[in-house]
């Protein structure tokens, strides 16, 4: 009996650390991403991205090439903020968790417009750089819907 309540209350603590670190390994990648799109770097880096993508190509027209990098920092940054106290405020995580996953599914998205295989190694499953730098995004949206599903939670119950 005793084992069960120190086995339980260390996967309590070890559930509340892996929330905090997946919260973490969300909240830094939009805010240093995020800051990323006020560079020139970061402008020329999203052309094929935002270009090559039937779904996205709008924000060019709209904003312009800076204009739209800085529109998406914008958002990633406002983004990482709500996410960052989501912890302590339901509506924050409400907000957070939406923007953060409607974002990564976007990104995820660009996966089925762009070649993302690596031609050279036979294709599938073998991911090129783009592939590579775009499949971490199924686990940032993974989080960023357990983020909303919770804050969702917390707020019916009050």
């Amino acid at each position: 009996m005793q084992n069960c309540l120190i086995f339980s209350a260390a996967g309590q603590r070890i559930e509340r650390i892996g929330r905090a670190v997946a919260l973490a390994g969300v909240v830094l990648p939009l805010g240093l991403i995020g800051l990323l799109k006020f560079t020139q770097i970061e402008i020329e880096m999203l052309k094929p991205l935002i270009g090559g993508t039937p779904w996205l190509a709008w924000l060019y027209p709209v904003f312009g090439e800076a204009g739209a990098s800085y529109f998406l920092g914008v958002v990633e940054l406002i983004t990482a903020v709500l996410l960052a106290v989501s912890p302590w405020s339901a509506r924050a995580g409400i907000a957070g968790g939406a923007i953060a996953s409607l974002t990564f599914a976007v990104t995820v998205s660009i996966m089925l417009a762009l070649p993302v295989w690596e031609a050279a190694s036979g294709g599938f499953p073998w991911l090129n750089p783009l592939g590579s730098f775009l499949i971490k995004d199924v686990v940032l949206l993974g989080v960023s819907l357990s983020v909303l599903g919770h804050s969702l939670s917390r707020a019916a119950k009050h």
